[in-house]
Formats: C-alpha cells, structure tokens, sequence
C-alpha cells in the first residue's frame, strides 16, 4: 500500500499522550540527579574530582555492556510491564541516597552504586520505549510523536539546571526525592495505558539473540548506513561537547552564570529545531533530513573558528544554538526511520545492538579528548587546545556525510526488513 494511501490519524492517541507526560516529567527529575549527586558528592562528601568523575562514568557504563542484553531480554518480557518496572527501580535507587544520608551511611560508593543501578534501568527502559512507541503510534505520525519527546528532552535541558538548583538551595540532598517522585509519575502514567498490541516473543538463547541482533543490524543498508553515520557523529561530538565547558571556563574565563545563559540560549535552539522537524520532514523525506541535519549539526561547530576574535558568549551562543537546532533534526528522523523500517517484534535486540556500537565509542572518544587537550595545552596554551580537538571533533561528525547520502533513495528502493523467525515462540499481549 502506498504512503499515500495509509490513513493517518488527526491526532496522537491517548496512549501515546499517557507515555509522553510520563516521559517528561521523568526528564525533568533526570535533570534534578545530574546537579544534585555532583553537589552532594562536593558539598557534603568532600569528594574529589576523581571520585566526582568516576560517579559521572557510572551513568555511561550500562550502554555498553547492557544493551544488547537487555535487547535479547525485552524480547522475551511483557514489554510495559517491563517499561514500568524500570521506572519502580529507578525510584528506589534514587530515593535511597536521601535516605541513605538521613540515617548518615551516605558514601561514594554507595552513590557509585546507586547511580549504576539507575543506569542500567535507563538501558532497559530505552531499549524498551522504541518498540512501545511503534506500537502505539501509526507509522505516519511517528515523526511527530518523535518531536515532541524530542521537544519535552530540550525544554528539560533548559529549565532543569534552575530548577535543580533552587531545589538544591532549599532542599539539599533530599531534592532528590522530586527525581523519584517523577519515576513514580511515569510508572503510574504507563499503568494506565491500555494494553499493547499483541507481539511475537523469541525464546531464542541470549547470545545467539544478540549476534541475530548485530547482524541484522548491519545486513541492512538502511540499518547500515544510519548506524555508520551515528557512530562517526559519536567519535567526535562527545569531545566537542565534554571540551566545551574547559573552552568557556579556563580558554575564555566566562563566569558560570555567563555559560549557563549561553547553554539556555542553545536549548531554544533545540526546542525550536523539534518544533520545526515534522514539517521540514514532510517536505525533504526522512532520509534526507538524517544526512542534512547531521552535516548542518556537526558543520556548526566550524563557529569557534571565530573565538577568540569576536565575544566568547555570542560566539559559543550561536554557534551552541545552530549545533542543537540540527541535533533534535537528526534525533527525531533516525528515530522514526528506525521505528517504521524494523519489524516491531525484532525492535528491542537492533536497537540494542544499535547503542552498543554507536554509545559504546563515547567513553572512549571522551577519555581521548581530554588526554589531547591536556597534552595540547601544555604547548599552545588550553584555549588554542581546547578549540583544535573540537575542530577536529566537528570534521569527524561532517565525515558522516559519506555514509548517510543517499538515504532517501535507500528508503524508496530498499524494502523493510522482515520479521526473523524466531527459533521457539509464543504471541502474547501484555498486561
């Protein structure tokens, strides 16, 4: 049946609006954990940057030594149900650590542990989402159900950090249980969903799940192509972002209050860069955007080839603003590509095997970034430093121009992929 030809509904159904509010007031209390635990850590702890580092890496390590797993296992697993448990673990974790600090057994391992609980939550319940957004979202409108989780992600980028801190102010470690309380909102938001639809469920062994994952994964050009394009944009794009607080704080000496403005400035440009995909979307084709918005993402980076000549603050400002404005493109069609092409009972093991390869690069490119700053710096001072790793960062993110051209056609010519056919399986609603 042509595109033309699918009815479409006039609105995102109610389902959809149920997990939408869950999810952002979930990313809201995201917010509120990634200023508290560092603060607590500092203020009440007296960690040191080391310690305050190695709980930071807590929040990465699950992507990938989890995903592929917990692809193989969400194929197995009631999926809402599944969805619901991670949030209920999440909220345990995080209301620990308050509770922790009230009975005085507050540590960094403890928190070490807590924050990696929370993590490997998160893997299982992102791996989990995107077969459940295809479930309740008609293929057409799977760019506009993106946008607006997209939209409700930026939004919490801009007003979390102030509202994180006047909790913090007022409330101290104990803000932290606001954070719980939205894990709880979104378990109960995902409760009251209907049912999903009914699923294929594999009760094919884990390992032989994961390689059928990563295969398919790669055998299809589309698949192919995206997550190439992905892992380029993640070789350099966590090292412009890591870098670019040590550019404004140590290469231009701009005040915290002057960079927290110009990173609130840059999430409007994400909020508006949401707000405007569905409609460019429609116009260009999905496959097009992911070429273009990557390029135009990573190209934006080329505005620091002003600094030191113009104000730091315009400069980071706009070219911040242009770098996430293309960013929530790409976010919002790779997406939408990925959820219409692949079978929704195979969703859960290729996007598992999709963040393995495309997040598992990024404590790596991270790590290299601040060895080459630091040894750059030693030599050509850290503002020239920071500003050539970032360079060179930005023209390994165009280079994804190579393998994402083209795109469109592919979606036009190449046929979706097929279900696999699973060794031993029931069809099972969930609950």
């Amino acid at each position: 049946m042509a595109a033309a030809d699918v009815e479409v509904p006039a609105r995102l159904s109610r389902d959809f609006h149920l997990l939408w509010s869950g999810q952002t007031v979930s990313y809201v209390g995201d917010r509120v954990t990634m200023f508290v635990v560092p603060a607590t850590m500092v203020f009440l702890l007296g960690s040191s940057a080391f310690q305050v580092g190695l709980v930071s890496t807590a929040q990465y390590l699950a992507i990938p030594l989890l995903s592929l797993v917990a692809g193989a296992l969400a194929d197995r697993w009631d999926m809402r149900r599944m969805l619901i448990a991670c949030d209920l673990i999440r909220f345990a974790a995080i209301a620990a650590i308050p509770v922790a600090y009230w009975r005085g057994v507050l540590s960094v391992p403890l928190l070490f542990g807590c924050v990696a609980v929370v993590s490997a939550a998160t893997v299982f319940f992102n791996i989990g989402y995107m077969p459940a957004v295809a479930t309740i979202v008609h293929k057409g409108e799977l760019v506009r159900a993106n946008a607006r989780m997209e939209a409700s992600r930026t939004v919490s980028e801009l007003g979390g950090p102030a509202l994180a801190g006047a909790l913090y102010q007022g409330l101290g470690v104990f803000s932290l249980l606001v954070d719980a309380a939205t894990y709880l909102a979104s378990a109960v938001t995902i409760r009251a969903m209907r049912p999903f639809a009914q699923r294929e469920r594999t009760h094919q062994r884990i390992l032989a799940r994961s390689v059928t994952g990563m295969r398919r994964n790669w055998s299809d050009p589309v698949l192919r192509r995206s997550t190439a394009g992905t892992l380029l944009a993640n070789i350099g794009g966590p090292i412009f972002v890591t870098q670019m607080p040590v550019l404004a704080y140590q290469g231009l000496h701009m005040s915290a209050g002057a960079f927290g403005a110009v990173m609130s400035v840059a999430a409007c440009g994400s909020i508006l860069g949401a707000l405007i995909a569905p409609k460019v979307s429609q116009r260009v084709g999905s496959g097009r955007m992911l070429a273009l918005s990557m390029v135009a993402h990573s190209a934006s980076g080329l505005g620091l080839l002003f600094v030191p000549r113009f104000p730091g603050a315009i400069v980071l400002a706009t070219t911040l603003t242009a770098y996430g404005f293309f960013f929530a493109w790409y976010n919002i069609n790779s997406a939408a590509v990925r959820q219409a092409r692949v079978p929704v009972a195979d969703q859960a093991i290729i996007h598992g095997a999709y963040r393995t390869i495309t997040w598992g690069v990024i404590p790596i490119s991270t790590f290299v970034g601040g060895w080459a700053v630091t040894r750059l710096a030693a030599q050509i001072g850290v503002l020239d430093a920071a500003k050539y790793a970032m360079l060179a960062a930005t023209v390994i993110g165009i280079a994804s121009i190579v393998p994402l051209g083209g795109m469109q056609r592919l979606l036009s010519t190449a046929a979706p992929m097929a279900a696999a056919p699973p060794q031993r399986s029931t069809v099972e609603a969930s609950a």
